[in-house]
């Protein structure tokens, strides 16, 4: 395998000293013993509820060439024979990777951060890039404290587009990891009322998101959605920082810099063309949803300060598709007929309930099919819980749901709302409320399912796949290649 680092650059990087004899250099960088690519470093990281010095025999089972080791956990090792790189501390020592990794790239690098829509966002950037050169993206969500900087020391040397996604839900997480990843160009998705328990209001969540302007390198550029409400705020944040000249904007609005001129919208793909930089480009992406789109436009904006080959970018758009818990849709069977699941149980706030909402509205039931919102609980809204679960109300109205099934604590809240209004079918306990619907589906429904991750929505969508087959695509559509 190819090597991604020399020994001799790990140690300069860490500042580590080594033990017993080290390979020339290493393929790869993991924290997870379970998946250490052969020949890897192995950073034994001190997480929240595991330490990673305690599975430094089975990441070396599993394949790791060379252990990052904190220097006070040397005495418990024993007597564990190995490649050892002894650090003062773990995680520091991977932060110091990652920016070692930023400075020898000489490609381009790019930065996705919102309060909806980043990782969808940072997949679309991938898709639309890698026509153009060797992409190097953050895989899943890897956004937070570790993910950023595990995502960075991954980054091979001849990359031309790095993409990464930055997280937070608290104040200056992003001034942090921004930091390392110091972007050419940066995008802010929205500012909506997510992890609202840990701020006051929404410019309080604006404040965070706006620290990644503080990372983007001199002479690189901010992208800011101008249909968001918060769009003249972060305006003035990003004048303060220097950037006033190089900050564009995306969206519906005529005065945008990169503005959405016609759009047909269809359940299961977007048409539409845009104007960049003087530009009409048509383009078809392989997934629904306004919300999608809208991102869509700030990719194909990204690109284009990026200098990728906006027409290639454009075309493979089509190829773009939803992830699993991000509107990721299937037909299911149910006897002789089918029905449409919606995968958006990964995460949940009020503007991305809007959203999977509005996708559900556009999805159209087959003959005798109904509506299906299957909702739990959005978590970290403190406060304003009860406010913000009640809200969902009109929405559901507006979409013509005809079935609304609940779970949660606080959903209890949206069910007293709408009861007598909609049907409304609510359980506090998950599993009974999956018995009741893999009960009621029939065919022609469209299903959709959301909520926040740790409420555990997954486990609907794992039921509803366990129990009705995915239906085979048509023997024409196979033999089209569409």
């Amino acid at each position: 395998m190819e090597q991604l680092w020399s020994s001799d650059e790990l140690l300069t990087a860490m500042n580590g000293r080594p033990v017993g004899e080290l390979p020339s250099g290493v393929t790869g960088v993991s924290i997870d013993s379970r998946d250490v690519p052969e020949g890897a470093a192995f950073f034994a990281i001190k997480g929240d509820r595991f330490d990673g010095h305690d599975f430094a025999s089975a990441a070396l089972a599993n394949g790791a060439g060379v252990l990052v080791i904190a220097e006070e956990k040397i005495p418990a090792m024993g007597n564990l024979i190995a490649p050892m790189i002894v650090v003062g501390d773990v995680l520091t020592a991977l932060e110091d990777l990652g920016r070692a990794a930023r400075r020898r790239v000489k490609g381009k690098v790019a930065a996705v951060t919102g309060s909806v829509g980043k990782t969808t966002t940072k997949e679309m950037l991938r898709t639309a890039l890698t026509p153009s050169g060797k992409v190097h993206a953050s895989v899943a969500s890897f956004n937070n404290h570790w993910g950023v900087p595990l995502t960075l020391a991954r980054m091979p040397r001849d990359t031309d587009f790095g993409v990464f996604e930055i997280g937070m839900n608290h104040p200056g997480e992003i001034r942090t990891l921004v930091d390392m990843v110091r972007p050419d160009v940066a995008m802010i998705t929205c500012v909506e009322a997510a992890h609202m328990g840990n701020f006051k209001n929404l410019n309080e969540i604006a404040d965070a998101k706006a620290e990644i302007m503080e990372g983007v390198v001199k002479d690189g550029s901010m992208i800011l959605n101008l249909d968001n409400d918060l769009y003249k705020y972060l305006r003035k944040k990003a004048n303060a920082l220097g950037l006033k000249d190089r900050t564009y904007s995306y969206g519906c609005d005529k005065k945008a810099d990169f503005e959405l001129l016609s759009l047909r919208a269809h359940s299961d793909c977007s048409c539409f063309t845009v104007k960049i930089k003087g530009e009409e480009i048509a383009v078809k992406l392989g997934a629904p949803g306004e919300h999608i789109i809208q991102n869509a436009i700030g990719v194909l904006g990204m690109c284009s300060l990026l200098e990728a080959d906006m027409a290639l970018a454009a075309l493979a758009l089509a190829d773009f598709s939803a992830e699993k818990g991000r509107g990721a849709r299937s037909i299911r069977q149910i006897g002789a007929g089918e029905f449409t699941l919606i995968d958006e149980s990964y995460n949940a706030n009020p503007a991305s309930m809007r959203a999977g909402i509005a996708l559900l509205a556009a999805a159209e039931p087959g003959r005798g099919g109904r509506r299906i919102a299957v909702l739990g609980d959005m978590l970290e809204m403190g406060e304003f819980s009860e406010t913000l679960h009640v809200a969902l109300a009109e929405p559901l109205q507006e979409a013509g749901v005809d079935i609304v099934a609940l779970s949660g604590k606080d959903m209890n809240y949206l069910a007293e709302a709408i009861r007598g209004e909609m049907q409304v079918y609510y359980r506090s306990d998950l599993d009974a409320l999956i018995e009741w619907l893999m009960s009621k589906i029939r065919s022609g429904d469209v299903v959709m399912v959301k909520s926040s991750l740790g409420i555990g929505f997954g486990k609907v969508v794992k039921k509803l796949q366990e129990k009705f087959p995915e239906c085979e695509p048509e023997d024409d559509q196979l033999a089209s290649g569409d």
